[in-house]
């Protein structure tokens, strides 16, 4: 079965939610499974996706119009991916064709599982070298540095790959309390943080 999902942000101009709509069916979809959200501020809360892939069984497939749907960032939509794989469950993108189902686009996936992780990586070097040099130049003293959304995404992905939240927070050189705010800030169950490491994809044959 194929399970349509579509998202816009109220802060950016793109496609809208009846756009989308339309070529979820076009490209299969059943109507009545077309699941959506709209995303604002900067609050990262997807019930609609939530609700798509909690009704999601072995061998459906989730189609989106575009990779970007599925996330903020290039770790965050790859391990969605990741995550489905495991589910037994397939994902098929309108623009860039782009279907797990496919030997070739599992090639791909790796790919940018690999970027994904190059990324978060490169990230992470900027930040600390942010922070040393900040101390370097004295500025260490008032309150703690907020995290971006970027950094805020790296952090979660971090913790849920098995690192503590205190070695997170020394990673960014911010304390506990930022950490635990961040990932509240960000929609996460503090209680049941989980995510796939972005190094390779199980895909099924």
């Amino acid at each position: 079965m194929r399970i349509g999902y579509a998202r816009v942000s109220t802060s950016k101009q793109e496609q809208s939610l009846d756009t989308q709509r339309e070529a979820l069916i076009d490209a299969g979809c059943d109507a009545a499974h077309i699941y959506t959200d709209t995303i604002s501020g900067t609050k990262w809360q997807r019930p609609g996706l939530d609700d798509a892939l909690a009704y999601m069984r072995p061998n459906d497939t989730l189609v989106v119009t575009r990779l970007d749907r599925l996330g903020r960032s290039l770790a965050e939509t790859v391990n969605t991916i990741a995550d489905l794989a495991e589910r037994s469950i397939n994902v098929k993108v309108l623009e860039p064709a782009l279907d797990t189902s496919r030997p070739a686009d599992k090639v791909v996936l790796n790919v940018m599982a690999s970027l994904a992780e190059w990324e978060r990586d490169l990230l992470i070097q900027r930040t600390r070298e942010g922070v040393a040099h900040a101390r370097a130049q004295g500025r260490v003293a008032g309150p703690k540095p907020k995290l971006s959304d970027e950094q805020a995404q790296v952090a979660k992905e971090l913790i849920d790959g098995g690192k503590t939240i205190s070695a997170v927070a020394r990673t960014f050189g911010v304390s506990r309390p930022t950490i635990y705010r961040v990932l509240k800030r960000t929609g996460n169950d503090l209680s049941r943080i989980h995510i796939s490491a972005p190094t390779r994809l199980r895909l099924r044959a």
